[in-house]
């Protein structure tokens, strides 16, 4: 009876381990997404704020844009989209000129704005 009881004792063992192992791997995995986040997060406030209202925060906006809440909560865009439309210059907005990780990782904070 005791050896029975060992064999399941492992078995459950190794199913907590893989489940841990599991969530560790997803975290780990979700950590680059938080940072781009937080960094593009900061480029909104910095680059975006004084005509979009980026967050919550954020009290004074021009109501002739889109809030970055109405931007994420649209069907139509996706991220592919939006990266297009933030390398070309298009009037009013201005050229800001941003590089392909501060385009990322603006998109990755519109994206935690859903």
């Amino acid at each position: 009876m005791q050896v029975h009881d060992e064999g399941r004792k492992a078995r459950m063992l190794q199913a907590l381990y893989g489940t841990l192992a599991g969530s560790a791997l997803l975290v780990t995995a979700s950590m680059p997404a938080m940072a781009d986040a937080l960094q593009g997060e900061v480029i909104a406030e910095r680059w975006c704020a004084s005509c979009h209202l980026v967050g919550p925060g954020q009290d004074v906006a021009s109501d002739q844009v889109a809030s970055f809440i109405q931007i994420a909560q649209r069907d139509d865009l996706t991220a592919e989209n939006l990266a297009d439309f933030l390398r070309s210059p298009h009037p009013p907005m201005p050229d800001l000129q941003l590089t392909h990780n501060e385009i990322r990782a603006l998109i990755a904070y519109i994206e935690t704005l859903e």
